[in-house]
């Protein structure tokens, strides 16, 4: 089987399955797990600088060069030489990655006898039933199973719903303000916390960051897609100078926090089920060494 993944989440899945000797291409974007991915070619690129801010990477995507695009641009040229009898992408998000309507265009235009599949989780049983869906073809079903069994036992230890629960708002996108959707508000559930604004599988759509007086959350977890951590604490001003900020429940209890979103929030991969974890241990106050704490200087780990 010869796979080229053109989602980093659909990277993370064929890696979990023990499948990276398969893996042919991959997006320029795809890092775990590290180590592995070095001699796999990239097979795209984007037109984004990477030191753009998050308003200009918005302005940027909604400005007459994208229109809503996606800003990956594909290696047509690559991906024939490559010959993959499977591409893996997605069709969620149209800023994310190639969609699956543009990647079936290449393989026509190319004349690829390939396979493209989509992958559209939007809920946490849509991962693991994503996961069993590559798997099927790539014949590793017993390690699809395993990565199932592992996700619901340690999905089970986690505290869940619970009266009281502390209000949480994730924000996977900071200027305009995003909050978490699709699997994320689960996270949060499953975390033992209270999701603010959104619920399971709904898409998050731009806020005014006004809403977040409105909701006085105890807890504010920052995970803007695609940012490192270093790079959430450098735009942290954008939330930090919002009118009222200092006045919200998790600013004054010193509960905001920053996370590695594209690790474990932003991507429909098993790596999520850790990310809930991150956030259980942030609300029983015993957060460990995947989360940083705003209000202090940030030190890489």
């Amino acid at each position: 089987m010869r796979i080229v993944s053109l989602l980093p989440a659909a990277t993370d899945i064929v890696a979990m399955l023990g499948a990276t000797g398969h893996l042919l291409g991959r997006t320029h974007e795809c890092d775990w797990p590290p180590g592995e991915l070095a001699g796999i070619p990239a097979v795209t690129v984007t037109s984004l600088p990477e030191e753009l801010t998050s308003r200009e990477i918005s302005a940027a995507i909604s400005g007459d060069a994208h229109r809503g695009s996606s800003v990956y641009q594909l290696d047509l040229a690559l991906l024939e030489q490559l010959r993959p009898d499977l591409i893996l992408t997605q069709d969620l998000c149209d800023v994310c990655a190639v969609s699956y309507g543009r990647v079936n265009d290449a393989v026509r235009m190319i004349d690829l006898d390939t396979r493209v599949m989509s992958l559209e989780a939007r809920t946490i049983g849509g991962i693991l039933d994503t996961v069993d869906a590559v798997a099927a073809l790539t014949g590793t079903e017993s390690r699809a199973g395993e990565i199932r069994v592992d996700a619901e036992r340690r999905l089970s230890a986690l505290p869940g719903p619970v009266p009281g629960s502390p209000s949480v708002l994730f924000v996977e996108w900071l200027d305009p303000l995003m909050p978490g959707g699709h699997w994320v508000p689960e996270q949060v559930t499953y975390a033992g916390g209270r999701p603010s604004l959104l619920g399971p599988g709904a898409h998050s759509i731009p806020q005014p960051w006004s809403v977040v007086s409105d909701l006085a959350p105890d807890v504010v977890v920052l995970g803007p897609c695609g940012f490192t951590p270093e790079r959430t604490f450098d735009e942290l001003s954008v939330a930090t100078a919002q009118s009222g900020w200092a006045e919200l429940p998790a600013v004054r209890d010193g509960q905001v926090w920053v996370v590695d979103g594209p690790a474990y929030f932003n991507r429909p991969g098993p790596r999520v089920i850790d990310g809930a974890e991150i956030l259980a241990a942030i609300l029983a106050g015993r957060p460990d060494d995947r989360a940083w704490r705003a209000g202090e200087a940030f030190a890489a780990r």
